[in-house]
């Protein structure tokens, strides 16, 4: 690996622990982040030249807080912090070379879980809590998360800007909240771990059906988190949904990238050692008395399927309870979406359908394109195949992902040959 390549990867993986750790010191998310930044434009300066040090985390830490002292005694701020950052070097000088790679780990633990609860902080638009999560603990650059997210660069960087600019004007102490501000403020944690891995699972817009590089980040975070919170079942329960439902990320593509639905794919191209880790973290959830959990319930019905060997051997009766289970958990028009495709799987189509015509009229699911596909899949399987096409015609219309869309026009015109429908994006976790 060339140096700038060794650098990088550095910044990926130490970049959270750097910007964690100097938050805590100069309790300032934006501040933490420029001398972050700068302790990286020094290490392309200095590493071509020297070599990557044997610990780069520690030598960008050390960088840093350098940095930091020289930009808090410029700018007359925070007298206070300056003193004690101040004492910290120099007690680390006296104390000889290995102190600086000790005081790298020091309350990492602590530090990234702050940063975590700092970045998504409530007072933060959910798209912005993405933005900066994506920014602080992946490692992303702001080009990648405008990519990522197909949305221009310059308003992922407004975003990032107007979110630090927030959470300073708004006093947020950097700090993990406690007791029941914790479980508060955990369930925004989570979503926007969810809304990240879900962004990657299937792409709402542009050409690709997937983006495994979101799924791989939110995967991250969501271990960071399992390990910063063993006790938290919740936490597990979201790492068992994301690791299973990586787990068909090879199987859910064809040749030309094409999608290929949950009920048609290669089983033996799932990945055995995700499924394995995905059950265990729903066991250790179950253990911790979440099985009744948001994310430990749709770990669960994802479970059925990495469980059955093959599409005819998937227990749809019990995925149909889970999912009603979990309607009454959440109340979401699309969750009964889902259970309507788990009862028309296990007691029929027209089971399935008297379940979407109950809440078709639901304005939550007025421009959510996969009611009509769903609707139209159902109509299809009971040979009502001029109305199935006029469905899934809508759908296509509705949805911003091209390829999806090719999928769906594509069923639509089967439907002139009477051909049978099979799967749905909605109903299988494709």
């Amino acid at each position: 690996m060339s140096v700038h390549g060794a650098i990088d990867a550095v910044w990926r993986i130490e970049s959270p622990r750097l910007i964690a750790g100097l938050a805590r010191m100069v309790r300032d998310v934006g501040l933490a982040e420029e001398l972050a930044q700068d302790a990286l434009v020094t290490a392309l300066e200095k590493w071509p030249e020297t070599g990557v040090p044997d610990n780069p985390g520690a030598w960008l830490m050390a960088t840093a807080k350098n940095r930091a002292i020289d930009r808090l005694r410029r700018r007359k701020l925070a007298e206070r912090a300056q003193q004690a950052i101040g004492r910290d070097v120099e007690a680390e000088e006296e104390r000889g070379g290995d102190a600086v790679e000790e005081a790298a780990d020091d309350d990492v633990g602590d530090d990234l879980l702050r940063l975590v609860f700092v970045a998504c902080h409530p007072v933060l638009s959910s798209e912005a809590r993405v933005a900066l999560t994506l920014r602080l603990l992946g490692g992303l650059t702001t080009d990648e998360i405008a990519r990522a997210f197909l949305v221009p660069e310059p308003t992922i960087a407004q975003r990032i800007v107007r979110a630090k600019r927030t959470l300073a004007e708004a006093g947020v102490p950097f700090e993990a909240p406690r007791g029941r501000e914790l479980q508060q403020r955990l369930a925004s944690v989570l979503e926007v771990v969810y809304l990240v891995f879900n962004e990657g699972y299937s792409a709402t817009a542009g050409d690709a059906w997937q983006r495994p590089e979101l799924c791989a980040d939110a995967l991250r975070l969501g271990r960071i988190l399992a390990q910063l919170m063993p006790g938290e079942p919740e936490v597990h329960g979201l790492v068992a949904l994301m690791e299973i439902q990586a787990s068909r990320s090879n199987a859910r593509l064809g040749p030309d990238g094409e999608a290929v639905l949950l009920m048609e794919q290669d089983r033996l191209r799932w990945d055995r050692l995700l499924i394995a880790r995905g059950l265990a973290a729903l066991a250790r959830a179950e253990e911790l008395g979440g099985a009744a959990g948001f994310y430990a319930l749709q770990a669960a019905i994802a479970a059925c399927h990495a469980r059955a060997t093959t599409a005819s051997a998937t227990d749809w009766g019990r995925i149909a309870a889970l999912y009603a289970v979990l309607a009454r958990v959440t109340g979401s028009p699309v969750v009964e979406l889902n259970r309507a495709v788990a009862v028309s799987m296990a007691e029929g189509p027209a089971a399935g359908l008297a379940i979407v015509d109950a809440v078709a009229d639901d304005p939550a699911l007025a421009r959510y394109h996969l009611l009509p596909a769903v609707r139209g899949d159902l109509l299809a399987k009971l040979g009502r195949h001029p109305e199935a096409r006029r469905e899934l015609e809508r759908a296509a219309s509705l949805t911003r992902n091209e390829r999806e869309r090719a999928l769906l026009l594509q069923r639509a015109a089967a439907c002139d040959e009477a051909a049978p429908i099979l799967g749905n994006r909605s109903g299988g976790h494709p």
